[in-house]
């Protein structure tokens, strides 16, 4: 028995069964059990004196939510958990009294009362879809004293209820509860974005003995940036129709072939196609970030989700710099004759993230797949608009993650002649973006998103012309330290622009509110749906900016043998950002949605 007992599929109501009468126990011992019938089989639920006069609980009885009362008297009732008029499991918290004699709780949604008794609505004869208002009612009975306590339930992997946006529920369970699905939910994303990126770094083992090129290096560092920002989609589509903890679950495992793979067949005298396929199957490290942020976006409120969804991007994307320091120790100490060493070192913690995942992450309860969700997001312009910006920040950020090293290796490979400098100076970036997320997402908090993300873009677009200018002038400290801020300004966009996300939908609801013929609870769960949806969009399209990037830079070192082109295209595409943010959320404007 337990507040938060984790809840089935909503039950269909059962009609008033008056033969089946509450028992009562007034008078019980407190150590004596109750128990809970349901045909021939009775549940234990807890000891007498553990419930509250007053006030309900709630506990799991034959797969249905029963709301269990133990009234000023001292008898107890058991009544249906789920309110007939909202759909809500929240009858357990309703307030308890008496109408002309009759022992009634009151529903906390729409205050209609029902008799402990007999479950009948005192207030209407029939809810909207027609049905009685009456709540089925469980007969109740103490045995005992018991000789000891009951065991606690198994614990279940689906929450009974989940309610962010409420405080009370919140400061008493939801906080808790969010906290440790967060913590994981980085953990696994962590481990996803170092398989992800392990290339980033492989690829600075590969010496003459692997007869590969500097643009087939390129292209080995964008083929794993592809297939993650493919995969994105359905692994955010996968939460909604398995479960957050499921699939995280799944999605740990699934990185276990990627790296088995590369860890069988890199030594040299590989063919270069088996390279190729080998980096493919390590964008399933990349769809784990669309998932993990679809799920941190249903356990926190409004009011928290920047910070919490740029923790866990920043937490996730510290896999990078984490994956990159382990090669470095491998190239300092075992030599980059031994490029195996770094995915045999994550088989066993992707196995020790998988089942820290399946023993402790939860399922939120979910009503709706996101699939239909995703269809009806692609008709509002804001949808590509958030695309094309997300695809600025974290396009940036995961291209520039993978290119960064041979970006150095290329441009300035006099001054760094050995894969342990280049590696050295690899890991500062994608380390600084990282940390700079949550800073990003906190900021658009307090400030707002799109106004973070204008000052944001403007920034970059400056960070790059540095670049091009130390390009041009053979200026490596200028050059290094100008790509450290731009990684510091990518990370801080990526927190800004996903704060934007459920900032821009909660907008639309309250729009669609004023504008009336709304549902107000019927509002939320559309923006929470469109929200989630939009995540798992925007990040695949964010993702397959680094794709761009790694194209940009392999074609103009293939014409030029430099990177100038490619930084004045990313500089141009900073100016159309700022531009954009600026049309569409901070220009003042008759009809401009506010709060973004």
């Amino acid at each position: 028995m337990t507040d938060t007992a984790h809840a089935p599929t909503a039950p269909t109501e059962q009609p008033v069964r008056p033969q089946d009468p509450p028992a009562q126990a007034a008078g019980a011992a407190p150590d004596a059990l109750v128990e809970i019938g349901d045909g021939d089989t009775w549940t234990s639920v807890c000891r007498y004196g553990d419930l509250t006069p007053g006030r309900g609980v709630t506990a799991l009885v034959g797969g249905e939510q029963v709301a269990l009362f133990r009234d000023a008297d001292g008898a107890l009732h058991a009544l249906a958990n789920r309110d007939p008029f909202s759909g809500a499991y929240v009858i357990s918290r309703g307030v308890t009294g008496s109408r002309a004699g009759t022992p009634v709780v009151t529903s906390p949604m729409y205050k209609q009362a029902f008799d402990l008794r007999t479950g009948n609505c005192l207030d209407e004869e029939s809810a909207p879809d027609g049905t009685p208002a009456a709540l089925r009612t469980w007969p109740v009975r103490t045995t005992g004293p018991a000789t000891s306590p009951p065991p606690p339930p198994p614990r279940a992997r689906t929450l009974a209820e989940w309610r962010p946006e409420d405080p009370e529920f919140w400061e008493r369970v939801g906080a808790r509860i969010a906290r440790r699905n967060l913590w994981l939910s980085v953990l696994t994303e962590h481990i996803g974005f170092s398989i992800w990126s392990m290339w980033s770094v492989l690829v600075l083992f590969l010496g003459p003995e692997y007869g590969i090129d500097a643009a087939g290096k390129f292209t080995l560092t964008a083929v794993p940036t592809a297939v993650g920002a493919a995969l994105r989609l359905p692994y955010t589509a996968a939460v909604a129709r398995f479960g957050g903890r499921n699939w995280t679950v799944v999605s740990a495992l699934l990185l276990l072939l990627p790296t088995a793979f590369v860890a069988v067949v890199l030594e040299p005298g590989v063919s270069y196609s088996t390279l190729l396929l080998a980096a493919a199957v390590a964008g399933v490290g990349g769809g784990n970030f669309a998932s993990s942020m679809a799920n941190i976006n249903a356990f926190y409120p409004q009011r928290l989700k920047g910070r919490a969804l740029g923790i866990n991007a920043g937490g996730g994307n510290l896999g990078v710099p984490a994956v990159q320091l382990v090669g470095l120790l491998i190239l300092a100490t075992a030599g980059a004759a031994h490029p195996r060493l770094l995915p045999m070192v994550y088989l066993p913690l992707i196995a020790l993230t998988a089942v820290v995942a399946a023993l402790r992450m939860d399922n939120v309860p979910t009503t709706r797949r996101s699939g239909p969700a995703l269809r009806e997001i692609t008709r509002d312009r804001h949808t590509w608009v958030m695309s094309l910006l997300y695809l600025g920040t974290f396009g940036s950020f995961i291209g520039f993650s993978f290119a960064f090293g041979l970006v150095l290796q290329a441009q300035f490979h006099h001054q760094l002649d050995t894969p342990v400098k280049v590696a050295c100076l690899t890991v500062l970036g994608p380390l600084l973006g990282s940390l700079a997320r949550p800073v990003g997402g906190a900021w658009a908090d307090r400030h707002g998103g799109a106004r973070v993300t204008l000052a944001t873009f403007g920034a970059m677009a400056v960070g790059t012309a540095l670049i091009l200018t130390a390009s041009r002038l053979d200026l490596p400290a200028l050059f290094l330290a100008a790509f450290a801020g731009l990684f510091v300004l990518s990370g801080i966009g990526n927190g800004s622009t996903y704060r934007m996300i459920p900032a821009l939908h909660r907008a639309k609801a309250r729009h669609r509110l004023l504008t009336g013929g709304t549902d107000p609870a019927e509002a939320e769960a559309t923006a929470q749906r469109h929200a989630t949806a939009l995540i798992g969009l925007a990040g695949a399209i964010g993702a397959f900016g680094g794709v761009l990037v790694n194209a940009a830079f392999r074609q103009s070192f293939l014409t030029a043998h430099n990177g100038d082109a490619a930084y004045l295209a990313f500089l141009a595409f900073y100016v159309l950002c700022s531009a954009l943010t600026w049309t569409v959320y901070l220009r003042p404007a008759p009809h401009r949605l506010s709060g973004v």
